[in-house]
């Protein structure tokens, strides 16, 4: 392929689409900027005149998740990506691949899907990687070369207000600006959440602030941190009870990647000197809330239970990424069990 690289900041409408696209969200990614790669990622295949039926999704699991097929370089996840790129459509129309979480490509995998890109040819193939980290240097020096770079900012709420402007505008909705700032309020920057909540409205009724409030309690963030209280406490069945609560409307992969970052947040502050340097390696200020809960808890839990968390962090980001949905919630009960039992120390209460 022999398209030049650009660099955006953001997706402008453009009917151009490069063969190659990476969609580069921020490295604290939330469900807000994940909710915009994944809708960008549908409009630019669209645009490149990729049907729906013709997308091959690639979802990368978390590196040290698989070891490698039979092939031994590529792990299962990742293996579809090679017919993909070489044979492209099988009825002669362009191919899309939509690589997720691409980050988390190991470097030999990287390598390859290189050598796949050069030798692909780009009037039948689409292809776009989104990440939330960094890609293998020589896939993104490669992607740099022959496609195109977007990057989609960290959403905030000054921005979750212009996007909810436009959506009332276009469902045409009757929401009062104290009750766009009410539902910001609640929400934050997390435009699923945000969407869900408009659903909700009836469009012949004028809803006021009163009515936002009443109607809806918390932001999203606030069952996370509930269920992560109770973990943290050992409370097995409280951190079950919340975690029911969070899947009547929540994604497991949310909850993971929350889990993700706190387990980061342990690992950092197990070895940090000060809370001072926590602070700098979390790129934060040593007054956030999260900071100085992580180096209160420094001392609960062992460098063995942080890795054996690991593993099982990395365990369950395959299941769900691999196994059917009705494994999903049992996954994460597993999970829940086991972070009790690690975290909570001498604290842990059976349900």
């Amino acid at each position: 392929m022999r398209p030049r690289a650009s660099v955006r900041p953001e997706y402008n409408g453009s009917p151009v689409v490069k063969a190659i696209v990476h969609v580069k969200g921020p490295s604290d990614a939330g469900p807000g900027e994940r909710q915009e790669m994944l809708e960008m990622s549908r409009r630019l295949l669209a645009q490149a005149g990729v049907q729906p039926s013709g997308v091959v999704r690639i979802d990368v699991p978390s590196r040290g998740a698989e070891e490698p097929g039979e092939g031994g370089l590529l792990r299962p996840a990742v293996e579809p990506i090679v017919p993909a790129l070489q044979s492209g459509s099988l009825f002669g129309d362009r191919q899309g691949i939509e690589v997720l979480d691409a980050h988390a490509l190991q470097a030999a995998e990287g390598d390859i899907i290189v050598d796949l890109l050069e030798a692909a040819d780009p009037d039948a193939v689409t292809v776009v990687f989104l990440t939330a980290g960094a890609l293998p240097a020589r896939l993104a020096k490669a992607i740099r070369s022959l496609g195109e770079v977007i990057e989609v900012k960290k959403f905030r709420e000054r921005d979750a207000v212009d996007w909810l402007n436009n959506e009332i505008r276009d469902r045409k909705l009757k929401v009062g600006p104290d009750a766009v700032a009410a539902l910001v309020q609640r929400f934050g920057s997390d435009v699923a959440a945000l969407s869900q909540a408009l659903d909700q409205l009836d469009p012949g009724q004028m809803v006021s602030r009163p009515d936002v409030l009443a109607r809806f309690h918390n932001r999203p963030d606030e069952p996370m941190w509930h269920y992560a209280d109770a973990v943290a406490a050992g409370d097995v069945a409280e951190a079950l009870r919340r975690l029911a609560d969070f899947l009547v409307h929540g994604h497991p992969l949310q909850l993971m990647g929350f889990l993700e970052s706190d387990l980061r947040r342990r690992a950092f502050a197990a070895t940090a000197p000060n809370l001072e340097t926590l602070a700098e390696w979390l790129d934060a200020q040593p007054t956030s809330y999260p900071v100085q809960k992580a180096w209160r808890r420094r001392g609960n839990t062992s460098d063995s239970e942080l890795q054996r968390a690991l593993s099982a962090l990395s365990r369950a980001d395959r299941l769900l990424k691999t196994a059917p949905e009705d494994m999903h919630r049992v996954t994460m009960e597993r999970l829940t069990v086991a972070l009790c039992l690690w975290y909570g120390g001498k604290g842990r209460r059976a349900s």
